[in-house]
């Protein structure tokens, strides 16, 4: 009984918090339009903020963890192909449809609910160290290829453009630029300023709260579809197979040697998809399945969650 209510105590605030976010918007206090000025706050000043802060105030060694980062891409793109099969093969999707739906099995929220709910389970050290490598992984490998399966069934495009266009995209985004930051501050010694690095703490301290009530606010207005196979598919590939395979990687192939940070990697595959999914799948005419299936996978994602702490600390 105390492990239920202590597992209840690392989650229930995260989905409280969320629950703000949808009650407030949903009564008007805040609406979809200020949702998305917060993402976006989020999303380009307090995480890269937070990133940047997380390595920048270690040693390199301390930060990099191959095993972590081998057994986070490897067990990912066994989601992705795995997604990719069904999706074609099962659900009988096109390759852009295929791409959006893998995108939903394989990229978790690392930053609006994992971060959040590492910072309780594991402790703030644990949890940035576990983010940035996950922000590194998702942003520089697995996002980038699943934008360039879509594009190419969405376009005639050949490869070269598909390719320019990926990495253009990469170039633009800030989360990207504050790792290369971090990691050059890491490895060089240096430290910023006191003022100017007590400015970068206190906007990395805000991504936690704003980035769930972001995530509650944002759930306000989406309908589930017909689409009830695709999204079953999409929530069970999120919130039960992808963390399945993780522990799998972990048990015969990769051994990481710190219990948090392994802790952390079963966390992460366990939680509900990356909060730009909707707008992702939106930008390929794919909003209702994409809408529909964040809403439920958000909501499931309590349970699951809540499960895999138990089965993790009995």
């Amino acid at each position: 009984m105390s492990t239920a209510l202590q597992i209840l105590g690392i989650t229930s605030p995260i989905y409280l918090a969320i629950a703000l976010g949808y009650v407030v918007t949903r009564f008007g206090v805040f609406g979809r339009a200020d949702m998305r000025l917060f993402g976006r706050f989020t999303l380009n000043i307090a995480l890269p903020a937070l990133l940047f802060h997380t390595f920048s105030s270690r040693n390199f060694e301390d930060i990099f963890n191959p095993n972590y980062i081998g057994a986070y891409a490897l067990s990912t793109l066994i989601m992705v192909a795995i997604s990719m099969v069904w999706a074609r093969r099962v659900l009988n999707q096109q390759r852009t449809a295929s791409s959006i739906f893998a995108m939903g099995t394989s990229c978790p929220n690392s930053g609006f609910v994992g971060y959040p709910l590492m910072l309780i389970t594991l402790g703030p050290e644990t949890a940035g160290i576990a983010l940035a490598l996950n922000m590194l992984v998702e942003n520089l490998l697995i996002i980038p290829l699943l934008l360039a399966f879509a594009e190419s069934g969405a376009t005639q495009a050949r490869w070269q453009a598909i390719l320019r266009h990926t990495v253009r995209g990469l170039l633009r985004n800030p989360m990207i630029w504050s790792i290369a930051a971090g990691f050059g501050f890491a490895v060089s010694g240096w430290s910023l300023p006191e003022p100017i690095g007590r400015t970068v703490q206190i906007f990395s301290s805000a991504s936690a709260a704003l980035s769930l009530f972001v995530i509650g606010g944002s759930l306000v207005g989406l309908r589930l579809s017909g689409l009830r196979q695709m999204i079953a598919s999409i929530a069970l590939g999120k919130l039960v197979i992808h963390p399945i395979i993780m522990a799998l990687t972990l048990t015969y192939l990769f051994t990481i040697e710190s219990s948090a940070l392994n802790e952390a990697a079963m966390l992460v595959c366990a939680m509900p998809m990356m909060g730009i999914y909707t707008a992702l799948a939106q930008r390929y005419g794919h909003e209702d399945m994409g809408a529909a299936a964040s809403l439920v996978t958000t909501v499931l994602s309590f349970f699951t969650i809540s499960a895999l702490l138990w089965a993790i600390r009995i």
